[in-house]
């Protein structure tokens, strides 16, 4: 099936047939409980449309957008009114990305022939005054409030949220890597905690920031002042409250509250915190970044901006794809060499695996991070923060395993307000099957 048609009803029901469908298009039929309740039935030339009358728009639209997933349809046609035309595309936003089209086919007023039609609930105003903009305005908001408390009632998926933080980090300061358990995201690739959203993925901002939201809470932070690194692969870096700019893998800062995170899904969210100066830093270290040196470009800004010691900062390295599962091609390979043949154990292969965690520690340590100052994999006096995303399904995003449509985990810092303790204290932790590591539950 490539195709499927959303007739509604909620705004508006505006025709006696469902036109220009073709033999192999879905239909769906938006005409919510109260609808139903009013004792108004689906026209009969609805035929085998399935309808979507669920406790609120929110949840109906909710609906539907798991049945396309499930058929893996990324192309609707809307049959609306002029009503329906402002109010839907405001529910789809938050529900639907990019990666979807929606064709809008509009019947005014003046062509509905359906008895219930004649209504005052589906009466549009033909003149959109100031007044009913007003309403419509008020409608709008109302319904993003309806959708936002929706997803919030939504149960966790894959057990509850997990936070892996590290023992090297000061109290000072709070943080965590997050995990992929305890959100709302249903689709596999991208279930259940996915902290990101793409105009090529099928994860929508609202979500997306369901999700973000649920993390705070847990962890102790405010979602609004989270700021994500906006990756392009390579070594900028931003200072926090300078022109922000388009596109960067670093930030540094020295306000209290400002929530600094890296994504991470085989890259690394590298995280960077100073408890003598009490300036933090977040960095993104995939492979290309790696080689351009981001890591000490974000240390360097530390030391520039807030003038920061190398020597007192600490650095965790979160979950990211270890030398078992990462593999480029050979040329691409052979330039880690260059900053330490260990970082290729098999330079001879076709495609020469790489260890981008060592390649990051070395060059860390060359820029005069202290080593016992950098928690990764290979220590092993400290419970654990750096498994291989690839290796463990059950607890993190890949796309080396999960392909092009995959989540997103974070690590993520901030500097506490005095007198704020840490809310994971007294948490418990949990065994990944490699090996130790603290997990908040």
């Amino acid at each position: 099936m490539s195709h499927v048609v959303l007739l509604d009803l909620v705004h508006g029901c505006c025709h006696t047939r469902v036109a220009g469908s073709s033999p192999d298009s879905r239909v769906f039929v938006l005409c919510g409980k109260r609808y139903r309740e009013k004792g108004h039935a689906l026209p009969s030339w609805c035929g085998s449309a399935q309808a979507l009358a669920r406790g609120s728009t929110a949840e109906s639209l909710f609906r539907f957008k798991v049945i396309v997933d499930e058929l893996r349809v990324t192309s609707v046609t809307v049959h609306t009114s002029p009503r329906g035309l402002d109010a839907l595309p405001r529910y789809l936003k938050l529900l639907f990305t990019a990666a979807y089209t929606f064709q809008y086919r509009v019947t005014s007023q003046d062509n509905r022939t359906c008895p219930s039609c004649t209504s005052s609930s589906h009466t549009d105003s033909p003149g959109g005054g100031v007044k009913e903009r007003e309403k419509e305005e008020e409608e709008a908001k109302e319904g993003e409030e309806e959708e936002w408390k929706f997803l919030q009632q939504l149960p966790a998926l894959k057990g509850q949220i997990r936070v892996l933080t590290s023992s090297l980090i000061p109290e000072v300061f709070g943080h965590g890597f997050s995990t992929r358990r305890g959100g709302v995201s249903y689709i596999p690739t991208l279930s259940s905690l996915n902290l990101f959203s793409s105009s090529r993925r099928r994860d929508p901002v609202a979500m997306v920031m369901e999700n973000r939201r649920r993390l705070g809470l847990h962890a102790g932070f405010h979602p609004q002042p989270l700021r994500l690194v906006q990756v392009n692969h390579g070594s900028d870096v931003w200072v926090v409250g300078k022109a922000e700019p388009e596109s960067y893998d670093g930030m540094v800062t020295n306000q209290t509250g400002v929530v600094l995170a890296a994504p991470g899904a085989d890259c690394m969210p590298v995280l960077f915190a100073d408890p003598v100066s009490k300036v933090i830093g977040a960095a993104h270290a995939g492979w290309k970044g790696t080689l351009m040196g981001v890591a000490m470009a974000t240390v360097k800004a530390m030391v520039t901006e807030f003038g920061c010691q190398v020597s007192d900062i600490m650095v965790a390295v979160g979950p990211s794809v270890g030398e078992c599962c990462f593999t480029l091609k050979r040329q691409q390979a052979l330039d880690f060499i260059s900053i330490h043949p260990e970082c290729v154990p098999d330079p001879g292969s076709d495609r020469p695996h790489v260890n981008i965690r060592l390649a990051n520690r070395l060059l860390l340590q060359k820029g005069g991070i202290l080593p016992e100052h950098i928690h990764d994999d290979t220590v092993t006096d400290r419970p654990c923060v750096t498994p291989c995303t690839s290796c463990h399904p059950e607890l993190f995003f890949s796309h080396v395993r999960d392909g092009p449509d995959f989540g997103t985990q974070v690590g993520f810092l901030w500097i506490k307000e005095p007198g704020v303790t840490n809310p994971q204290e007294g948490r418990s932790s949990q065994v990944l099957e490699d090996g130790p590591t603290q997990v908040s539950m």
